[in-house]
Formats: structure tokens, C-alpha cells, sequence
């Protein structure tokens, strides 16, 4: 079942970090034991009294709507944010959700030792209810406000929020006894709601979560007021101020979409690593609302203009908008007793557990697998898909008892998308336009050559015109290829800066025609491709180039993540994380040349704009910026101090060999708190190391 598209907002604003730093357990109510029941799958023979877990495998779907972003940068799908430096929370409390799901726990908070009936329990059972509401479509509401933020992540929400405060809060004061009245509850549970409306924009999901929560909320009083639980002014929300005034943004500007594609447990990783970024980016974009001058309100707006991001658009083609609806339309059909057919169909089942499925089907296959083959673009018509939706139900049918629940819902749900295909194929392509008027084209034919994603060695790498400085095209990954009601064709290209382009600190250095990957995806009319090039990962860059790449074709290599925001480099774990879907288990044929080049880093291109009397406790620069669709006319170098696991790039190489050569230099090095790194490499990872030469004393 598919979570709101805007999902990976939950993590951008309020109480977005959840970590694992002390775990409480909840009353189990009706979610929190939904949650405990076993997994249905597709090889379960239920017993007639057993229920299967539709919930278990309908959130498992999360990603059924949305595409996995191919640089992993957010995630995801309203899940709750890690904290990324593993500290404990500034306010010391505790989690909501200590295994960082992105669902409420098995259980949350230990319900006080009361009598029913008494203040604490009814707090108790209504906190619950709020806290752990989920919609039909199992989406979470509350899960951004489970926990407040960690100070030195959001230390611009304790200016603006003046009570922080979050279900944790709460949980805590029902297991302390510390409320005395209800209104003191109504009035902290509707301060959660609050903080979240002042502190992110009204575009925004937070806001909008902040908003549902808020009317249930208002609801489930009511019912109290009905049972003669409460009165009628102990329901009654209390005025906590008017929300100030903010320019919004843009739809587009704020649209993001469902990210993290839950494979191999490094991508996933990466995704979160990234995301965490991403979410400061994001909050950074929303903090208006402190009283700020109106020329600064301007720069911040103009800024924001050049920083507009956002992923890939949706842009489904007439044949994955196809098998997209026929996936979809399965979800409809229910039980008599409300359950989704479809649900012990989504994943396959555990091998240790059902060992014996696998010795009768010998062509396992579930609606996981078939989304994540419909995304790949491994399907080549409709009736492809269809070949591997009738296998599913056939296993089925083979491995259940014919009087089962499970038999039935396959006998049922295949004579469905039978039908839903039929109508599928009627459709003429015109009617899968989106609201925009976007047509998806499988390719683009432009000066002679098609373009089109990953048509080229796997990958469609370009060079697109630089209205900022012609002589340095933007270096970008084709994601996207569409059609406007107008006819005009259009890209959408994950852009890689050029590292006179980024703020970085004065001493750092880059491989020769190195790059960095950044979150910025944009769109370009095909007009504006210049060429081709081709962007290659660190690990490979150094061992050959692409065999059907031309010899006049500019290659760069890739070792690093830029974060706008923040303006760090981050180094990529795993490179398939950041291409897109339909070529991430593709490869390219690499001509190999006759030995291993040694990788050379140079300095800064921009160190000489270094300011002469610049110091470590400057505000860190920014770049210079000229059009709005295009990267920055030059970046900028500071005296900031160094992180922490940041190299001094005195040295560097991607040879293991290197590690006796980094000892045998110590002593030249002396005493002087050089961080070296080296690394170790295969095809698709690069794994980083450090040695560090002590600080004198």
C-alpha cells in the first residue's frame, strides 16, 4: 500500500530525529498489537481461525507509488530520521520509536497502574490513540512527533519554539503521574500540534500532519464528552497564539518524493546517510519565521531560488502507468471481513520458516518482486507483467489447500487483474498525461542521436549548456524524459558540480576532473544538451574507461556527495545508490588500460580567493550565483575548522598498497595531526580507512 508521496517531508521539519537511546514500552492498544501478529505471505496455510496480517504487508509496500531516489538522499517514506551522530537527545528524552522503523513500537510508554476510569488512564488511552493513529493506507500520522529534535541538530527550533515538546513528553509525565488535571494534558498534546505549525510552512507534509493530528485529536475529546467522561470545557483546545505569517513555497519547490528502495542493507545506509542530509537542506528552506529584515528575506529567497531541488519527477510511461494501475487495482479487493486480498501476497515467505514452500514452487515470485521488476523496467509490455501476476497466483493455488482463504484470494484477485489488464490496454497513451501535461517518452531523438535514460554505456551522462559560463557545461545524469502539452521535449538530470563550484575549506583537494554528486535535479528543455560524457566512480576511474565511450568524450570521476546545506563532502559508499533504477544492475564494458593509473590530487581551484585576514570563526561563505537553472558562477574556500574525520588531503591514493607507504611516512610527518586515508576498492564500494599521527603533547 502506497504512503503519501510526500512522505520523506516527515523527516525534513519538527521532531525528525528518532535514535535509539533508551527504550520504554508502551500499552499495547490496537496498532502496537496489529503490529505483533505474524507476517502473512504468499506460502501461508492459515488455519480457519487465523487472521492474516494485511497491515504487516501492506506497510511493506511503502514504496509501491513512489520510485526509490537513485542517490538515496531521503528516504524515505515517512520513516523517522536516525541520528546521525548517535547522541542522545538534548532533552534527555526518550524514544518513541526506539528501532527507528519508522512505526510505533510494539509498545511505546508503560501504562501507569491505575484504575479504569481514573485521569491518568484515560490520558493514557487517548495519548495512544493520537500517537499511534494510522489511516487507511497505513501512514503513520504522528511519526514525526514522537520525540523533540536534538538541539545541535535544529538549534534554530529552541529560538522559535518556546516549549518544545513531544509524545515522549507526554508518555513520560503518564509514567511519573506528573498531570494533575486533563486540561494540562489537552494543552500539552495541542502544543505538539502547534510547535509543528509555527516552525515549518503550511505546504509543507509536517504541517499537514500536525493538522490531521490535531482533528482527531479534537475528535476523540469529543467522544469523552459524549461518554461523560469529561466536560465539555475539559474539551475545549486551549488559544496558543496566532501562527505568524510566511511567504510558502512553490508546490514544485516543496514536492519530494517516497525514496530508500529496501534491497541491500548498504543502500539503504546510504539512502539514510543522505537523507539526513537532505532533511537539513529541507529545514533550512523553512526557517523563515524568526523576525528577519526585508533584505534579508530577499537574500534568502534568492538564494532558496538557486537551491530549488527536488527529485526525478513521477513522469510513469504509458506502459509503467499501466502496470502501475493494475498493481494498484489489486489493492481494492477485499475479504468479507474487510482484509485486503492482496495482502498475504506481498512478500515471500521466510525460507527458515517455510522451508518446504521452496521445495514445491521452484518459481517463486511475490508483488514485491513484480514492483521492483515494473521499476527496473524489466517489463516490456503490459501482458509481460501479467505473465509474472498469474505466476504469483499459480504458486498459490499449488502450494495452498483448495478450500483455503489464500486459494480463494488467488482464484479471485487473478480473474481481477485479468480484467484490470484488459482495460489497461484500451486506454490510448494520451490519457496518461499527468496534471501537468507530461507525456513520458521512452526516448528523445535530438541532433541525430536518441537520448534517453541509461542508452548510452548503461548511462546517459551529459554535458547541458551552462548559461552562467559557457566554457563549463554542467556535467548531468539524464533520470527523466517527457513531452509538455506544447510538444516541447524535456530532461530531468541529476546535476554534478565541478569543484570550483562548491564552498569547501582552503586547504582541501580533488582528483584531477573530479565532480561530486549533488541533490539538485532539473529540468531542461533537450535543446540544451550540448554532448555527451560519461561520470565514473573512484574505484573503476583509475583502471580503464568505457570501451564504446569515444576517445573525444570528457570523462570525470566521482568519489563524493555535496551537500549545498551544509557545504561537506561525503563520501559514496555504494555507487548504485546514486544511478537510476532502470540501469542499477546494468553494467558497462570497461577497456582496461595495461596497468592501474595512480590517482593524483591537486589543490583547490579556488584557494586563492581565500580572504587574507580570513579565521576559524567565520560564517561560512557563500557561493556566487548567477541564472536560477544553473550551478553557482563560482563557489567560495574558508578557514573553518576541519571536521573531525575530514582528511588533510596531504596524501592520498585508492592503492591498498599504500597503507606501509602511509607508516613509512610518519616519521617525515612528525607530530603533526595529519588524518591520512586510504582505501580499499572493487567495483562498486570504496571503503575508507584512517590513521592519525598524534597532536603534539
Amino acid at each position: 500500500m502506497a504512503t503519501r508521496s510526500d512522505a520523506p517531508e516527515v523527516r525534513e521539519s519538527i521532531e525528525a530525529k528518532v535514535t535509539k537511546d533508551v527504550e520504554m514500552t508502551d500499552a499495547p492498544d490496537a496498532s502496537t498489537a496489529e503490529a505483533k501478529q505474524p507476517e502473512s505471505t504468499v506460502s501461508a496455510k492459515p488455519a480457519e481461525s487465523e487472521k492474516m496480517d494485511i497491515d504487516a504487508g501492506a506497510n511493506a509496500d511503502a514504496d509501491a507509488d513512489a520510485d526509490a531516489d537513485a542517490d538515496g538522499e531521503a528516504d524515505a517514506d515517512g520513516d523517522i530520521d536516525v541520528d546521525a551522530d548517535a547522541d542522545a537527545d538534548a532533552d534527555g528524552e526518550v524514544d518513541a520509536d526506539a528501532d527507528a522503523d519508522g512505526d510505533p513500537d510494539d509498545g511505546v510508554a508503560s501504562p501507569v497502574e491505575s484504575e479504569p476510569g481514573d485521569l491518568l488512564d484515560v490520558i493514557q488511552t487517548i495519548s495512544s490513540t493520537v500517537s499511534n493513529y494510522k489511516d487507511e493506507d497505513g501512514e503513520w500520522w504522528a511519526a514525526s512527533f514522537q520525540r523533540i529534535p536534538n538541539k545541535r541538530q535544529l538549534p534554530d527550533y529552541f529560538e522559535i519554539i518556546e516549549n518544545p515538546i513531544a509524545f515522549s513528553t507526554i508518555r513520560h509525565k503518564i509514567q511519573k503521574k506528573l498531570y494533575t488535571d486533563f486540561p494540562e494534558f489537552v494543552r500539552d498534546l495541542a502544543q505538539i500540534c502547534h510547535n509543528a505549525q509555527v516552525y515549518n510552512r503550511p505546504s509543507s507534509a509536517i504541517f499537514k500532519s500536525a493538522t490531521v493530528i490535531r482533528d482527531l485529536f479534537k475528535k476523540e475529546l469529543q467522544k469523552l464528552v459524549a461518554k461523560g467522561t469529561i466536560k465539555s470545557e475539559e474539551a475545549e483546545l486551549p488559544d496558543l497564539g496566532e501562527l505568524p505569517p510566511a511567504e510558502d513555497s512553490s508546490p514544485e519547490a516543496e514536492s519530494e518524493e517516497d525514496e530508500g528502495e529496501e534491497e541491500e542493507e548498504e543502500e539503504e545506509e546510504e539512502e539514510d546517510d543522505e537523507s539526513d542530509d537532505d532533511g537539513k537542506r529541507r529545514r533550512s528552506r523553512r526557517r523563515g519565521r524568526t523576525s528577519l529584515t526585508k533584505r534579508q528575506l530577499e537574500e534568502a529567497r534568492e538564494e532558496d531560488e538557486h537551491k530549488k531541488r527536488g527529485r526525478p519527477p513521477k513522469v510513469l510511461t504509458p506502459l509503467e502507468a499501466r502496470i502501475h494501475n493494475v498493481i494498484k487495482g489489486l489493492r481494492k479487493f477485499q475479504s468479507d471481513d474487510g482484509d485486503l486480498l492482496i495482502g498475504p501476497f506481498e512478500k515471500l515467505p521466510d525460507k527458515l520458516a517455510n522451508p518446504d514452500y521452496y521445495q514445491v514452487i521452484t518459481n517463486p515470485i511475490a508483488l514485491d518482486n513484480i514492483k521492483r521488476n515494473a521499476k527496473r523496467k524489466k517489463y516490456s509490455t503490459v501482458d509481460d507483467a501479467l505473465k509474472d501476476i498469474d505466476l504469483m497466483f499459480n504458486n498459490a493455488k499449488e502450494y495452498n489447500e483448495e478450500a483455503s482463504d489464500i486459494y480463494e484470494a488467488a482464484v479471485e484477485l487473478q480473474r481481477q487483474a485479468r480484467e484490470l489488464v484488459a482495460q489497461e490496454k484500451s486506454r490510448p497513451d494520451d490519457e496518461f498525461r499527468d496534471e501537468d501535461g507530461k507525456l513520458p517518452l521512452s526516448e528523445i531523438q535530438h541532433n541525430g542521436q536518441a537520448w534517453r535514460v541509461g542508452k548510452f554505456c548503461s548511462r546517459d551522462w551529459v554535458h547541458i549548456r551552462n548559461v552562467n559560463d559557457m566554457a563549463k557545461p554542467i556535467v548531468a545524469q539524464i533520470f527523466r524524459t517527457w513531452q509538455d502539452r506544447a510538444g516541447q521535449r524535456w530532461i530531468n538530470a541529476c546535476w554534478y558540480y565541478r569543484p570550483e563550484q562548491t564552498v569547501h575549506r582552503f586547504e582541501k583537494h580533488f582528483f584531477e576532473n573530479e565532480v561530486a554528486k549533488t541533490g539538485q535535479y532539473r529540468d531542461h528543455q533537450i535543446e540544451e544538451v550540448l554532448d555527451r560524457c560519461f561520470v565514473m566512480f573512484v574505484t573503476r576511474f583509475n583502471k580503464g574507461r568505457p570501451r564504446t565511450l569515444p576517445a573525444d568524450k570528457e570523462v570525470y570521476v566521482c568519489e563524493s556527495r555535496y551537500n549545498e546545506a551544509t557545504c561537506k563532502f561525503n563520501k559514496i559508499k555504494t555507487w548504485t545508490s546514486c544511478v537510476p533504477d532502470e540501469v542499477r544492475e546494468k553494467d558497462y564494458e570497461m577497456k582496461l588500460f595495461d596497468q592501474p593509473r595512480r590517482l593524483k590530487k591537486v589543490p583547490s581551484p579556488i584557494k586563492h580567493l581565500l580572504q587574507a585576514d580570513a579565521k576559524e570563526t567565520d560564517e561560512l561563505p557563500k557561493p556566487t550565483w548567477g541564472a536560477a537553472n544553473a550551478p553557482p558562477i563560482i563557489g567560495a574556500v574558508h578557514r573553518r575548522p576541519r571536521e573531525s574525520n575530514v582528511s588533510l588531503d596531504v596524501i592520498h591514493s585508492v592503492f591498498p598498497a599504500v597503507i606501509p607507504f602511509v607508516w613509512s611516512i610518519r616519521a617525515a610527518l612528525g607530530r603533526t595531526g595529519v588524518v591520512q586515508e586510504y582505501g580499499t576498492h572493487d567495483l562498486h564500494e570504496y571503503h575508507t580507512y584512517s590513521l592519525t599521527v598524534p597532536p603534539p603533547g
